[in-house]
């Protein structure tokens, strides 16, 4: 190779080399924006994305930040979300039900502190923070309504929707106050519906709605919504081996609230439809091999004394009727006997099926009003 062309090659190398050393300080030099950027425009935004904003934008104002303090703080059975509790203080959510500035939240947020004579406040999405006395409280539908002092502009109610034709794989969207945090939006779909879930007294709600919509801490009493911003839910627990989301949320549906709250509001306590039993305890008829629920005792005057139920005869100990079936449904624990008869209503007729010396036969019993601990 010529010397001339050695040297052309020797120098073209320097020369990338020189390039490659140089190049981390030459382009900060010539593209370095130091001076703010053009702004790109977007364009408008999807139409997913306006509708959850109007929703949010709609709803939101008639959502509250509940604020329940006691004495002392005992922990209920639906107190699965461990809401923050600081200084005696339960915090969680609620909303607007009515023009008259009733509030709904759920019976775990507000019992601690209605039990120790504890005062419940209200910060509204303004900021305005306003006292409230409880109208009423529901322990069997983890339900509870507020009453609003003196407000300054009370937002609007939300609309109202149902819970009976809910599918699965539907929008949902959860306003609420987790962790604290005001006013948090959170979508998903129904992950299932037909749920059923114990409450308090041995009863258990069935019809729950079931969502993967974050729930945590905080969202307590807060609303559920649909994609037309109704409401078709009220939050009320989660499961979650780490107290946060794990994306299986319940919520309370609808058509329970929109009976029971009613009531709330009317007379201070709901009516809860009762044959006149006490039930005996499940875990017991388990050890004995009982499937259905025992009749342990039969009230005085009720329904179910009219009808000839039996329970359990105190000196031998002898088990007198087991309820197997109501309505043509089978009864295996008090939470199907309730439902059965929750569904039924008061004033009704239960067709029953008794097991009494083993023997089956059919009792129709009459439903009454009856204190939360018995059936």
């Amino acid at each position: 190779m010529p010397d001339r062309t050695r040297r052309l090659v020797l120098a073209l190398v320097l020369l990338f080399l020189g390039l490659a050393v140089a190049q981390p300080y030459v382009v900060p030099l010539l593209y370095s924006a130091r001076t703010p950027r053009v702004v790109a425009a977007r364009g408008d935004l999807a139409d997913s994305e306006k509708s959850t904003i109007a929703l949010f934008e709609r709803a939101s104002p008639s959502v509250v930040h509940v604020f329940a303090q006691s004495a002392a703080q005992d922990r209920g059975l639906l107190d699965i979300e461990n809401e923050g509790e600081e200084g005696g203080t339960q915090t969680g959510t609620g909303f607007v039900w009515d023009a008259a500035g009733h509030i709904v939240t759920n019976t775990h947020v507000v019992q601690a502190a209605a039990q120790s004579g504890g005062s419940v406040s209200v910060r509204l999405s303004s900021g305005e923070v306003v006292s409230a006395t409880l109208v009423g409280m529901a322990p069997s539908y983890d339900l509870a309504v507020l009453q609003l002092g003196r407000v300054s502009h009370l937002p609007p109610p939300l609309a109202i929707g149902t819970s009976a034709d809910l599918k699965v794989g539907q929008a949902t969207f959860a306003i609420g106050n987790p962790f604290g945090l005001d006013h948090t939006l959170t979508t998903g779909v129904i992950s299932a519906v037909r749920r059923r879930m114990p409450t308090s007294e041995g009863r258990e709600l069935s019809g729950v709605i079931q969502t993967d919509a974050a729930i945590n801490p905080g969202n307590s009493g807060g609303p559920l919504l649909d994609s037309a911003g109704r409401l078709i839910g009220v939050n009320t627990a989660i499961v979650s081996p780490s107290g946060a989301s794990a994306g299986i949320g319940f919520a309370i549906p609808v058509d329970v609230v929109n009976r029971v709250v009613p009531e709330l509001i009317r007379a201070g306590r709901v009516r809860n439809p009762g044959i006149g039993i006490i039930a005996g305890q499940e875990a017991t008829a388990a050890r004995l091999g009982i499937d259905g629920v025992v009749v342990l005792r039969v009230l005085r005057g009720s329904p179910a004394a009219q009808a000839g139920l039996r329970g359990v005869d105190a000196q031998s100990g002898t088990i007198g009727d087991v309820i197997v079936s109501a309505d043509g449904n089978d009864v295996h624990r008090l939470a199907d006997l309730t439902a059965a008869i929750a569904q039924a209503g008061i004033g009704a007729t239960v067709e029953l099926g008794v097991l009494r010396d083993g023997r089956l036969r059919k009792v129709r019993v009459g439903t009454t009003d009856v204190a939360e601990n018995r059936q």
